[in-house]
């Protein structure tokens, strides 16, 4: 975050900045509409626009680590205003009771990651196909899927010519267009800084994109949709889409249209969430949703998660708009921890650390099914006696947009504290969960641990037994600034989830690591269950003959076989009628437009998912 200011301890010396192949030669527009609704639609075109070299062509950065002053900076975040005191001393009504009964899922990958250049250090990153790139404050770096470094890290300000490092990076990786996506924010001017990769290979060259803001967009935090890059900030544009199609084509003219988020109740500080589509792409014309915490002790009136939608018309953007759809009331909980910003205690100092309440944790991962959506949010609550535990929900909608709570859970299995969590689910429904942990009374150094739950294990309960990644090795002292976020993604093979997250090192000093791990790896019938059906799904396409067979959907009489375009919209589809639980189906897909398709199967438990590029010659 800009206004609770990250504090800096080193300077990079003489960063590589990206080369323009190609810059926007008109200046960017400005055009500001009312529409129906009376809300003021701001629509701006990129302000400068370049190609980058091939990341694998730029020359080593070598960095000077240079300590600054040691002070604190002043937030700008204001301490939340209790509406209703009393609200604030709730019990959690979803605290798990029963103990975690499943064996452990070990690690797949774990690896230090970088360490940032300042307080906190901002952890995220995403997996593609052979990669994963992680960005904290303010470099990023490429690694194979083993953990090994991939060239040099590089200065985030190397992707966009004239750019401060002000850092708050997010990285995605577009499994739809297989595109990396590496966004920081900047000031004077204040502007919202976006690469996209020209293809899905990190090395490769980006299309680097520069957006400018009225206010400084603070704690920009992104999501993946049919339509475009959503985005909300700490700032009066909380609800923002760039223009996705444009961009995936490096064209310089891609817009931006940004709104306010209306009747927004928060705890001092905006964080509302858009839903990020990880799995299939929502059909086109669905909305885009976004989610906010409010707390009853704010002055909401009771414990609950808003919904708003946001529709955008990029032919006519005046007939954009961002409405509120929905409250949903959830178990009651306690969102603050009555010691200001100074939340969790640690062995050996009187410094406590920021846990980040009040907001929803990163991200609200989308996932489709074929007979309903879900997303999973996560945030900290104090679980008694002002100890953080980690709120969790699965909200469901029947493909309409009505959401429900349908199941939730608060994560607090022994007396220490964990914060900073990320959530995310996998395309057979089971749902992994990171964080990080400290306290003070059972000397736990801030490390990082997850846990997770299969998709047939009872609702609202994690059912796998901690997993520690890795254990503190001090306790931080310069600052309470911890982390800020952490990052949750799913590996583009629909079962593997990728962590990263912040842990203190000796020392004191800020670490990060990456870890990778699988839930329904090794699950068998000895624990009960049938989370992975054995489902085989392989699409060949031979010209305008595409051939989709299925096997080893033993005990299902048919499944649905759909054809999803990059928009989303289902533009094939049969029901395959199995034998034995294998089938094949063939579809003509003389008529579709050239370009990539999706080709899904699955049922209420489980999907299938392959890419296929429909080629013209």
């Amino acid at each position: 975050m800009h206004l609770r200011s990250a504090l800096p301890l080193f300077l990079p010396l003489v960063p590589f900045c990206a080369l323009a192949q190609q810059q926007a030669t008109d200046a960017h527009v400005v055009e500001r509409s009312v529409n129906a609704l009376g809300q003021t639609v701001t629509v701006i075109t990129a302000s400068d626009f370049m190609v980058t070299p091939p990341m694998r062509d730029w020359p080593e950065v070598k960095e000077v680590y240079e300590e600054r002053e040691r002070k604190e900076m002043k937030h700008g975040r204001p301490m939340p205003e209790f509406l209703n005191p009393a609200a604030n001393d709730e019990p959690d009504a979803a605290i798990q009771s029963a103990p975690a009964w499943r064996t452990r899922r070990a690690p797949i990958v774990n690896f230090a990651g970088q360490n940032g250049s300042g307080f906190p250090p901002d952890p995220t990153g995403a997996a593609g196909p052979n990669n994963y790139v992680q960005a904290v404050n303010t470099a990023f770096r490429r690694y194979s899927k083993t953990g090994s470094g991939q060239g040099a890290a590089q200065s985030l300000s190397s992707l966009w010519a004239n750019s401060d490092n002000l850092g708050d990076p997010i990285v995605m990786y577009d499994r739809h267009a297989e595109r990396w996506f590496i966004s920081q924010f900047n000031s004077g001017p204040n502007r919202i800084l976006i690469a996209i990769s020209q293809t899905s290979d990190p090395a490769g060259a980006y299309y680097a994109y520069s957006f400018t803001f009225s206010q400084f967009p603070d704690y920009p935090k992104y999501s993946i949709w049919w339509d475009g890059y959503y985005m909300t900030s700490n700032s009066n544009k909380t609800a923002v889409v760039f223009e996705r199609s444009r961009m995936l084509n490096g064209d310089p003219t891609a817009r931006m249209v940004a709104l306010s988020a209306p009747n927004v109740i928060n705890s001092g500080f905006t964080c509302v969430m858009p839903a990020d589509a990880d799995g299939d792409l929502p059909p086109d014309g669905t909305p885009c949703y976004f989610f906010n915490l409010e707390d009853n002790a704010w002055g909401a009136p009771s414990d609950r998660i808003k919904v708003y939608e946001m529709d955008v018309d990029w032919n006519t953007t005046s007939n954009t708009s961002v409405t509120q759809s929905q409250t949903i009331p959830v178990a009651t909980f306690d969102g603050w921890l009555g010691n200001g910003w100074d939340n969790i205690p640690q062995p050996g100092t009187t410094q406590k650390l920021d846990a980040g309440l009040g907001i929803f944790y990163f991200r609200a991962q989308h996932t489709r099914w074929v007979d309903h959506n879900s997303v999973v949010l996560c945030h900290g609550v104090d679980v008694g006696s002002n100890q953080c535990g980690i709120r969790w929900y699965e909200l469901r909608d029947a493909n309409d947009g009505n959401w429900t709570v349908h199941q939730q859970g608060t994560w607090s299995p022994d007396a220490d504290d964990r914060f900073y969590g990320s959530i995310a689910m996998d395309m057979a429904g089971n749902i992994g969960l990171g964080y990080s942990v400290a306290n003070d009374a059972t000397t736990t150094y801030p490390g990082i641990r997850y846990t997770g739950r299969l998709a047939s294990d009872p609702l609202g309960t994690m059912t796998f037994v901690e997993q520690n990644v890795v254990s503190g090795a001090s306790s931080q002292t310069l600052t309470n600034r911890f982390g800020d976020y952490a990052h949750m993604a799913l590996d583009p093979d629909g079962y593997t989830f990728w962590f990263t997250g912040q842990h203190v090192g000796t020392g004191g000093n800020p670490r990060t690591r990456v870890f990778s791990f699988q839930l329904a790896e090794n699950v068998g019938l000895e624990e009960g269950t049938t989370a992975v059906p054995g489902v085989s799904l392989q699409a060949l396409l031979d010209g305008t003959d595409l051939q989709v067979r299925i096997s080893g959907a033993e005990g299902r009489q048919r499944l649905p076989v759909d054809v999803i375009g990059l928009d989303g919209k289902r533009v094939l589809g049969q029901d395959l009628v199995l034998l034995g639980g294998a089938g094949q189906v063939r579809f003509n897909v003389a008529a579709l437009a050239a370009g990539v398709y999706f080709v899904r199967t699955g049922d209420a438990g489980f999907q299938r998912v392959q890419r296929v590029v429909v080629e013209r010659k």
